[in-house]
């Protein structure tokens, strides 16, 4: 997955008069502190041309597995988004991504701790047709104070540094200002899903509908050694490669996420756990089922499940019933 042609050349002109040599250095020293100082509520990103560094490196990535998740949050239901709150919004990749995925929102408002990431996601849009309708609030998540509803709150990469209990406090509060829907999309490590497994639980005891990735609002069949993350590809630029010392034209972007309803929804039969094994004949799937998990085998003779199972990928729902 690609950002959209007109983010990709926002970006690009404004790095076209800092030498590279620089950009490396600072992707350098994020990396570092991310590395020796993340989760201690330490600023990270705290300059111009360190946002301009994470818009390169980290942009694509969020906006390609926020842009995935939303296609799964509307596969089963239609919604009337008018209005979405953007927490953690960092340099407005998750804005980007709904402005595409969803027709007619009226208002995005994005809630970002540090004033350089504002300055650049401000500044990324400032072409753009929807730049009126997004407005900017420098505040954490923790503190910020909510005077209003929400059609659509989502939260991505935003609540995985903060402590438990502020994090329950937190989600509680997006929840309470949700009018109809709340995502949460976290990495897709063990810690990460652990952090998406107790906003489940918690979320689903305040009468929350799951949307997606679960087919069941029961309790999550995930043994302790094993965790449920997704996977997306995202295309690298020449520049994204020299800053990350990477090769290949791509990388994949790990990540865990969980999209509730206030009203009720519609679910999958069945979603892939992991990338189906395609054999002569044959294609075996991990689905995560309303009966629990499941290694499912459809072989050529069930035909149309055939051809539906070779065409499917890891993250798909898969018709099982």
């Amino acid at each position: 997955m690609e950002l959209p042609y007109n983010l990709k050349n926002a970006i690009e002109v404004m790095t076209a008069d800092v030498p590279v040599s620089a950009l490396i250095k600072t992707s350098e020293n994020i990396t570092k502190k991310y590395r020796n100082e993340s989760g201690r509520g330490k600023r990270l990103i705290v300059d111009d041309q360190e946002a301009l560094v994470y818009s390169i490196v980290r942009m694509p990535a969020t906006y390609s597995s926020i842009s995935s998740v939303l296609k799964y949050v509307f596969e089963y239901n239609a919604y009337d988004i008018k209005t979405v709150l953007d927490v953690g919004a960092g340099t407005g990749a998750a804005t980007w991504a709904i402005m595409e995925a969803i027709d007619d929102v009226e208002m995005v408002t994005c809630i970002e701790r540090e004033e350089a990431m504002i300055k650049l996601g401000k500044a990324l849009m400032e072409e753009e047709e929807f730049y009126n309708r997004v407005s900017w609030i420098n505040s954490d998540a923790c503190n910020m104070n909510l005077s209003e509803n929400y059609d659509l709150i989502i939260a991505s990469y935003a609540l995985n540094e903060l402590t438990e209990s502020d994090r329950e406090r937190v989600v509680n509060n997006l929840w309470n200002h949700a009018n109809k829907l709340l995502v949460i999309i976290e990495p897709g490590t063990p810690v990460g899903f652990s952090h998406i497994k107790i906003i489940r639980n918690n979320i689903l005891k305040e009468v929350g509908n799951i949307i997606a990735p679960c087919p069941h609002s029961k309790a999550c069949p995930m043994e302790e050694d094993n965790w449920c993350h997704f996977s997306c590809r995202v295309s690298r630029t020449k520049l994204h490669k020299l800053l990350k010392g990477g090769d290949v034209p791509y990388e994949d972007e790990k990540y865990s996420y969980v999209a509730f309803s206030k009203e009720s929804s519609g679910l999958c039969d069945s979603r892939i756990l992991r990338h189906p094994i395609i054999e002569t004949g044959r294609v075996t799937l991990e689905l995560c089922t309303d009966s629990g998990l499941e290694s499912k085998t459809v072989t050529k003779k069930q035909k149309e499940l055939y051809k539906a199972a070779r065409k499917s990928k890891w993250g798909d729902s898969f018709p099982v019933k």
